[in-house]
């Protein structure tokens, strides 16, 4: 009769839960300009703003932002809206400000330079306003329409001279390089933040792409980046000033015991790019585990020390090959969004762009990291998004603390996150807004916050339960392997688990795999980080109503006679 009465208990929590209001989180306006907190990006207001970029590409030789031939301009800054980007990161180069012949040339004059006569159609159809438009007056107009659309724009001086990057030879790499002169470079950098003061949706300007080949040293970079951000913030200094580093913008570590020095403050922020093929083959060739532990943990010495020091760290170019074939590509990329999440770092995604107008000499060439497809109608791969969209949104941050710090548990291969619908139905992966407060105690047990649950394991293959008896091995979860993303714990029987997903996204427990050794293993099942979170859930007002329920005068009886649920 016991059991009848808790399970009746339940069931009354399982209607409430089905039927009470849920809390949709207000959407932030952003105050511009932005300006820096520590390690944050913050409005007007102080409070955070994520930057979740996407890169769109006019930095080469036909010097016009790609894509304007297969669609009209205000429809993709739709779309990028409509893909949960708040902002674009607009590439250029220092030539089409610097070179008044090539400035003045007009849409059609590049591209019948390059006789590229079907991108003239295509622009004629689709943007006739633009294509006897000098370039710089697009690309002006480019961020016209996307501050129309409420998106925010980073200017990135890509190169100097127009063309594809990168290599140690191009003559764009560092200064002093064939086509970079410093001084031309820092005349550059102060037009175009000229150009756009007062335009309130540029609120950063990138200084320079991904410094390279055999020239590149600190002491220069001190010396003429520092100039170049002076030079910026003189110009225009509302806009946010971002700094790259050295070997094709990996390493900073040389900030580690010398900052920069600089007249303002408030106001930078540093850049660096993760790439799969960062690390060659690595990925397809080792472990995942081994080697996901290995770069997270060679980042973090190079560049990610920066946010433990206080300062805003922007992941300026990461991506992967669309089509979802590249071994290389898919077992990085669960890596990366697990660090991704657990730092909550911004991030400007390459790209957006699904086909150029002219690339190294090819003409109309199919961009496989692009989101949109070659005639930039469709997207490449809604797989992807999904697994993008929890990071679209801070987890934390100045104005965010809506809840206590709790944790969030984060799948990075579907981009879900843990979450219950009612007590009566098992766990499984949903939408990280609806996600659960989860506590991870000292003793490594993982409660949803404001209860007495906590996760338990079964038996093997079964679905992972709530539970209330927590004392037990079975509620234990540590975190092992090199990738620090399996949950491990003890099953009733001894058998060590994992938490893994099964059928229809059910949270279960299964046999831990590929922890090292194993090359051709993917793991990524298995993979869940443990993430800080002050956002608020559409899910707390239920537990809220599910807290006070378990905590009224019966709680008692709920330990003597209930057992797990």
């Amino acid at each position: 009769m016991k059991r009848i009465v808790f399970f009746s208990f339940l069931s009354i929590f399982s209607f409430l839960v089905t039927f009470s209001d849920v809390i949709i989180p207000q959407k932030h306006v952003m105050a511009l300009p932005l300006s820096t907190d520590s390690r944050w990006i913050v409005d007007e207001n102080g409070q955070r703003v994520k930057l979740a970029c996407v890169n769109w590409v006019s930095h080469l030789e036909v010097m016009v932002a790609e894509g304007l031939s297969k669609q009209p301009m205000d429809a993709i800054a739709k779309r990028i809206v409509s893909l949960g980007f708040n902002c674009v990161r607009l590439t250029w180069p220092v030539f089409l400000v610097t070179n008044d012949t090539l400035g003045s040339l007009t849409v059609r004059q590049s591209l019948e330079s390059l006789a590229l006569l079907e991108s003239i159609s295509g622009i004629q159809a689709n943007n006739p306003s633009i294509i006897d438009l000098p370039l710089l007056n697009v690309y002006q107009a480019v961020v016209s329409s996307l501050g129309d659309n409420n998106v925010m724009v980073i200017l990135d001086n890509h190169v100097s001279k127009p063309g594809w990057c990168c290599s140690n030879s191009d003559g764009n790499g560092f200064f002093g390089d064939q086509y970079f002169d410093p001084d031309q470079w820092i005349t550059g950098l102060t037009r175009m933040a000229s150009m756009f003061n007062g335009v309130p949706n540029v609120v950063g300007m990138s200084l320079r792409n991904e410094l390279r080949g055999p020239k590149q040293n600190a002491n220069d970079w001190y010396s003429y980046m520092q100039k170049g951000a002076e030079a910026v913030h003189s110009a225009n200094p509302d806009v946010i000033v971002i700094l790259s580093g050295l070997n094709y913008d990996k390493d900073l570590s040389f900030l580690r015991n010398r900052p920069v020095d600089l007249t303002f403050s408030g106001k930078i922020v540093f850049e660096v790019h993760w790439y799969g093929f960062t690390d060659g083959q690595a990925w397809k060739n080792g472990n995942s585990n081994q080697v996901c532990g290995r770069v997270v943990d060679n980042m973090m010495r190079i560049s990610g020390f920066l946010l433990d020091q206080g300062w805003p760290l922007f992941v300026s170019e990461f991506g992967v090959d669309q089509r979802g074939t590249n071994v290389n590509d898919n077992r990085y990329l669960g890596c990366f969004l697990g660090a991704a999440a657990e730092l909550d770092f911004d991030w400007a995604l390459w790209t957006l762009v699904g086909s150029y107008y002219f690339r190294q000499g090819v003409i109309g060439m199919n961009e496989y990291y692009g989101v949109l497809n070659w005639d930039w109608r469709e997207t490449r791969n809604s797989t992807f998004l999904q697994q993008i969209s929890a990071l679209q949104s801070p987890f934390r941050g100045p104005g965010l603390s809506k809840v206590h710090l709790h944790k969030v548990i984060f799948h990075p291969s579907t981009g879900l996150c843990v979450l219950r619908k009612s007590m009566l139905e098992p766990l499984r992966l949903g939408p990280c807004t609806e996600s659960e407060a989860w506590n991870y105690s000292l003793q490594k047990i993982l409660s949803v916050k404001g209860t007495y649950f906590c996760l338990q394991t079964d038996d093997l293959a079964k679905p992972a339960k709530l539970g209330i008896i927590c004392t037990d091995s079975n509620s234990k979860w540590e975190t092992i392997s090199d990738s620090k993303m399996h949950l491990s714990s003890k099953a009733p029987n001894g058998t060590t688990v994992c938490l893994d997903i099964g059928f229809n996204n059910t949270i279960v427990t299964s046999n831990c795999k590929c922890l090292s050794k194993d090359n051709s293993c993917d793991p990524e099942s298995q993979w869940f980080k443990l993430v800080n979170s002050t956002r608020r859930s559409t899910m707390t007002k239920t537990s809220s109503l599910f807290s006070s329920i378990v905590n009224f005068p019966a709680r008692d009886f709920l330990w003597k006679f209930s057992g797990s649920v």
